[in-house]
C-alpha cells in the first residue's frame, strides 16, 4: 500500500515554473523527494528540454474528447431514429450515453487509484494479467487504426465533393494519409487541443447546417420532386431483429471514442478536472445528438440519407463537406496520433528516451505515427469491402472497449469492500456493473452479427469498392 501511495503522489506532481499556470493548475511537487523536478507514474522524470506530456489543460481536454466522439458518424443517427422510431430511438439513444457516461468516469476513478495505468491495455493487465493487457492492447490498437483508415476515405470524400471529383480519388487518400502522418506526429495532446477546437468547431457547423437545411426545405433530396409530400416520420416502428440491433450499434459508435479518454486523462496537467470535462464533453455530445437526429429524421422521415450530409441536396453536401473538412482532418490526426502513442509509451516506457529529446525518442515516434498512418492507409485502400470492415471493427471491438472493461474495472476496485461490508450502494453498484459487462457482451455479439449481414448484403449488391480506385466515393453519401 505505501508503494502504490508514492506512486500515486509521483504521478500527480508537475513543475510550476515549467508549467506556468495558476495554482489551481498545477498538482505539487515531488513531495517524497522534496524537489520540483516533475515526475509522472508512465512518462517518468521531465528533464530540462525535454517533453513535457502533462501539459493538457481541461478545456483542451474537453475538446479532445467532444473530437473524438462527434463525428461524421452522428448523421448516421437519423436512420437508427427511422429503423427504431423516434420514441424507442430516444430511449436507446440516452440508454447508451448513460452508460458511456459513467464508464468514462469509471476511467478517471481507475486512473486516480492506479497511476501507473497508461491505456486500457494497462487496466487490462492489473485486472486479467498477460492475456488482458495483450487482449485489450491489441483491440485498442485495431479499433483505431481502422478508425485512421476510416478518415483518410472519409476526407477523399470531402475533396471530391467540394472538387467534384478534380481528382483520381486515390490521389486524395494518399494526401489524407501524408497530412495525417504529418500532423498526427506533433508529440503531446496539449499541443493538438487547439487543432481539436478547429476541427470540432467545423464539424458541428457542418452537421448544424445540414439540419436546418433539411428544415427550411421542401422536401429531402431523395423524396419524389413531383406532387404533394410530407415526412413519414413515426414515433414507434416494428424493425427486424438485425436492422434493431443495427440501428442500436449506430448509436453505440457514436460514443465509440470512450477508450481514449485513457491517454488523454495521462496527459492532463490536473487530473481532478477530469470529472469536470466528462461531464461537458458527454453532455454537450448527447444534445448534438438528439438535435440533429430528432430534427433531420422529422423532416426527412425514411428518405433520409445515412450518412444524411446528402439529405439536403448536391448543393448543400458540397458546401456542408467544405465545412466539415478541417474536422475530418483533425478525426485523422488524432486517431493516428492515439496508436501510434500507446505503441511508443510501451516500447520506451521507463526509459530515459521516452521524454528526453534523443535520436532514439524521435526515431522511434516517427516511426510509430508514419506506421500508423501506412497500414491505415494500406487497409483503407487495398480492402474492397472497407467501409462494412469498418462497421464490423466497430461492432466488436468498439462496444467491447466501451462496456466491459469499466465495469470489470469497478469491480476490480471494489469486490473486496463487500467482504467487510455488503451495504446496498455497493450491492446496486455490483448489480450494475455486470449488467454494464453483459448487456455490452450482447451488443458486442448481436452488433458484431449485424455487421457481418450487411457486410455480405453489400458485397452482393455492389461487389465492393475495388482496391486503389479512381471511382468518385462522393456520390453514395
Amino acid at each position: 500500500m505505501g508503494d502504490a501511495a508514492d506512486m500515486r503522489k509521483s504521478a500527480l506532481s508537475t513543475d510550476p515554473e515549467r508549467v506556468g499556470d495558476s495554482p489551481a493548475d498545477v498538482e505539487g511537487k515531488d513531495i517524497a523527494n522534496g524537489q520540483d523536478a516533475p515526475h509522472d507514474a508512465v512518462f517518468g522524470e521531465v528533464k530540462e528540454n525535454g517533453t513535457n506530456y502533462r501539459s493538457l489543460g481541461w478545456l483542451g481536454t474537453v475538446a479532445l474528447m467532444m473530437k473524438t466522439q462527434i463525428g461524421l458518424g452522428v448523421l448516421s443517427i437519423p436512420s437508427s431514429f427511422d429503423a427504431l422510431g423516434l420514441i424507442p430511438g430516444l430511449i436507446c439513444l440516452i440508454a447508451v450515453a448513460s452508460i458511456t457516461t459513467w464508464s468514462t468516469y469509471i476511467i478517471g476513478v481507475f486512473k486516480s487509484r492506479h497511476p501507473e495505468v497508461y491505456s486500457i491495455d494497462d487496466a487490462g493487465g492489473l485486472m486479467f494479467g498477460r492475456i488482458g493487457r495483450e487482449t485489450l492492447g491489441a483491440a485498442f490498437c485495431i479499433l483505431w487504426v481502422f478508425a485512421a483508415g476510416s478518415g483518410m476515405l472519409g476526407i477523399s470524400i470531402g475533396l471530391n465533393a467540394v472538387s467534384t471529383h478534380g481528382a483520381c480519388t486515390a490521389i486524395f487518400v494518399v494526401v489524407a494519409a501524408i497530412i495525417g502522418f504529418m500532423f498526427g506526429s506533433i508529440s503531446t495532446l496539449g499541443r493538438i487541443s487547439w487543432l481539436a477546437w478547429i476541427g470540432l468547431t467545423c464539424i458541428l457547423i457542418s452537421i448544424f447546417t445540414v439540419t436546418i437545411a433539411v428544415g427550411i426545405q421542401d422536401r429531402p433530396a431523395a423524396a419524389p420532386q413531383h406532387g404533394s409530400w410530407s415526412s413519414d416520420y413515426e414515433l414507434f416502428k416494428q424493425p427486424s431483429f438485425t436492422s434493431a440491433i443495427s440501428a442500436v450499434s449506430t448509436l453505440v459508435f457514436a460514443y465509440a471514442g470512450t477508450p481514449a479518454f485513457f491517454s488523454v486523462i495521462a496527459e492532463m496537467r490536473d487530473p481532478r478536472q477530469y470529472t469536470k470535462a466528462v461531464l461537458v464533453c458527454q453532455t454537450g455530445a448527447t444534445i448534438t445528438y438528439i438535435v440533429i437526429g430528432t430534427v433531420v429524421y422529422y423532416f426527412c422521415g425514411s428518405y433520409v440519407a445515412s450518412p444524411a450530409l446528402g439529405s439536403a441536396g448536391t448543393l448543400v453536401k458540397k458546401v456542408a463537406y467544405g465545412l466539415a473538412l478541417p474536422g475530418l482532418i483533425v478525426t485523422t490526426i488524432l486517431v493516428i496520433h492515439l496508436p501510434a502513442k500507446y505503441v511508443f509509451v510501451r516500447m520506451l516506457r521507463g526509459s530515459d528516451h521516452l521524454t528526453a529529446n534523443t535520436f532514439v525518442h524521435w526515431a522511434v515516434w516517427l516511426g510509430c505515427t508514419l506506421g500508423t498512418a501506412l497500414i491505415a492507409y494500406l487497409i483503407a485502400s487495398a480492402i474492397p469491402v472497407f467501409e462494412g470492415l469498418v462497421a464490423l471493427i466497430g461492432a466488436l471491438l468498439g462496444t467491447f472497449l466501451s462496456f466491459q472493461p469499466m465495469g470489470c474495472m469497478w469491480l476490480y476496485d471494489n469486490w473486496s469492500k463487500g467482504k467487510q461490508e455488503r451495504s446496498l450502494r455497493w450491492m446496486l453498484m455490483v448489480c450494475f456493473s455486470v449488467f454494464v459487462v453483459v448487456i455490452g457482451t450482447f451488443l458486442m455479439i448481436a452488433g458484431t452479427y449485424g455487421s457481418v449481414v450487411g457486410v455480405i448484403d453489400s458485397y452482393k449488391e455492389s461487389g465492393g469498392s475495388g482496391g486503389w480506385t479512381c471511382k468518385d466515393n462522393s456520390n453514395s453519401v
